[in-house]
C-alpha cells in the first residue's frame, strides 16, 4: 500500500513537472505572438486583454493535460509521452487559431491585446485559444 502511494507520488511530481513546462512554452507562445514583452504588459501595466489571453491558454493547456493524464495508458512511459505530445500538439493548435483569427479579422490582433483598455477582440481571441484547446481534449478522450 504505502509502495503504491509512494509510487502514485512520484507520477504526481512527473506529470506535474510536464504540465509546467508545458504551460511555460504556452507563456512563451503567447509572448511571441504579442508585440512587446508579455511579462510587462501583464504584470507591470496590468493589461487585461494580454492576462485574458494568456489565462485562456494556460488554462487550455492544463485541460489538455488534465485529459491527457485522466485517460493515460497503463505503462507510466506510454502516459507520459501521450501527455507530452498532445501538449505540444494543442500548444500548436492553439498558435494556429490565433493566427487564422488574425488573418480572419481587420488589423493586428497583436496589438489589439496589447491595447490598455478592454477590447472584445480580447475575449473572442481567449475563446479560440481554450476551444483549439478543448478540440484536442476531445482528440484525447
Amino acid at each position: 500500500m504505502l509502495e503504491d502511494l509512494l509510487e502514485g507520488a512520484g507520477r504526481s511530481i512527473v506529470f506535474g513537472g510536464v504540465g509546467i513546462l508545458l504551460m511555460a512554452v504556452g507563456f512563451v507562445l503567447i509572448d511571441v505572438l504579442t508585440p512587446g514583452k508579455l511579462r510587462d504588459l501583464i504584470w507591470v501595466e496590468r493589461n487585461p486583454n494580454a492576462a485574458l489571453l494568456l489565462a485562456s491558454n494556460q488554462l487550455g493547456i492544463a485541460a489538455i493535460v488534465f485529459t491527457s493524464i485522466f485517460t493515460t495508458y497503463e505503462s507510466f512511459g506510454q502516459g507520459l509521452a501521450s501527455t507530452a505530445l498532445f501538449g505540444v500538439i494543442g500548444i500548436g493548435i492553439m498558435g494556429l487559431a490565433f493566427l487564422v483569427l488574425d488573418w480572419l479579422t481587420p488589423g493586428k490582433l497583436g496589438e489589439v491585446i496589447c491595447t490598455q483598455d478592454r477590447h472584445p477582440g480580447a475575449l473572442v481571441s481567449a475563446a479560440s485559444h481554450f476551444g483549439a484547446a478543448l478540440i484536442v481534449c476531445a482528440c484525447i478522450a
